[in-house]
């Protein structure tokens, strides 16, 4: 089972036109993205201040891109939390399964876009923490130390 250090920041490759100005930053799903077909894609817009997430996935992977303001992407397993920032567009954050999710916006009007390796699927999703714990310490999903 992953634990919040098998989530992990990863830096996009980012191109600047010496001509213009502007970024361009790309991400190829199995190249950038480590699944190669995504299923969905949503976009979470939020005031500095919000908290959005607050569950976990049993089987959705997510990629996680902020193409604008700031965001701290807080991952659990149940016994270790990791904090990851999101302040640049050339980081993003890969989330497999199993890890309970809190986001923070930073700045007013941050801009995440979410890909993800699964479609919607209600029954995928723990939205309480205490029934998030008890899944963790299910047989097979034990947090296992590296």
């Amino acid at each position: 089972m992953n634990g919040p250090v098998d989530a992990r920041l990863v830096k996009l490759p980012q191109h600047v036109d010496a001509n213009s100005d502007g970024l361009l930053v790309v991400t190829e799903a199995g190249e950038h993205v480590p699944f190669h077909q995504i299923q969905r894609m949503f976009t979470i817009v939020a005031p500095a201040g919000a908290k959005r997430g607050r569950h976990a996935h049993r089987l959705c992977s997510q990629f996680m891109l902020c193409v604008r303001g700031a965001v701290d992407i807080v991952c659990d397993d149940g016994r270790d939390r990791k904090t990851f920032s999101l302040d640049h567009p050339q980081l993003a954050l890969f989330v497999p399964p199993g890890l309970w999710l809190e986001i923070d916006a930073r700045q007013n009007e941050s801009v995440l876009i979410v890909l993800c390796d699964r479609p919607y699927e209600e029954h995928d999703y723990i939205r309480n923490y205490a029934e998030f714990l008890s899944f963790r310490k299910a047989p097979g999903h034990e947090v296992s130390w590296r």
